[in-house]
């Protein structure tokens, strides 16, 4: 079975992108070495706060959408639910 993750990403400045990616260490890796998106290369995304994961691609892209359209506090308040320090996750940071 495939697994889907939601992702949200921030860089030294605190601005906020939310992906999905069917492999979440490759994504986040890519993300640091400013490939595959000109929004994260532009703003050099390379902290990850906060992931979640399905086996449901149309579920992952829904939720990422829906995240999308959130206001800020609303994305912030669901990072510190479970990231309450901000700890980047892709660092070998726990839940």
């Amino acid at each position: 079975m495939r697994e889907y993750y939601v992702y949200i990403m921030t860089n030294h400045s605190g601005t906020l992108y939310t992906g999905v990616t069917n492999d979440l260490t490759r994504r986040v890796n890519e993300h640091n070495m400013q490939v595959g998106s000109s929004f994260t290369k532009k703003y050099r995304m390379s902290k990850l706060l906060y992931f979640e994961q399905t086996d449901d691609i149309l579920s992952a892209i829904e939720c990422e959408k829906q995240i999308k359209g959130w206001i800020r506090s609303k994305k912030l308040a669901l990072i510190k639910s479970k990231d309450p320090r901000w700890i980047d996750l892709a660092a070998g940071g726990t839940r």
